[in-house]
């Protein structure tokens, strides 16, 4: 797959139904992806995984994920200039 072809289906993957969601996500994937490595890449698709509700919960800090990994990227994105 293309690196356009493959942005298009995360930025499809991204669109979470919550603007907070959509905007924080797409945000990584502007600012960080193409310079990340493929094992933190890796993470970001598993938090792609994730349902909605957990997903703001982290992303708001009402909750920490339990994989170290998904939380440092979490409060990563969260650190993100909009």
């Amino acid at each position: 797959m293309s690196d356009e072809a493959e942005l298009k289906r995360l930025r499809w993957r991204c669109r979470r139904g919550m603007r907070e969601l959509d905007q924080l996500m797409l945000r990584y994937l502007d600012q960080a992806w193409t310079q990340d490595s493929d094992a933190q890449r890796g993470v970001f698709l598993k938090l792609l995984d994730g349902e909605d509700d957990k997903l703001w919960r982290w992303f708001m800090g009402y909750d920490v994920p339990e994989d170290g990994q998904i939380a440092a990227l979490v409060e990563r994105i969260r650190q993100l200039p909009p």
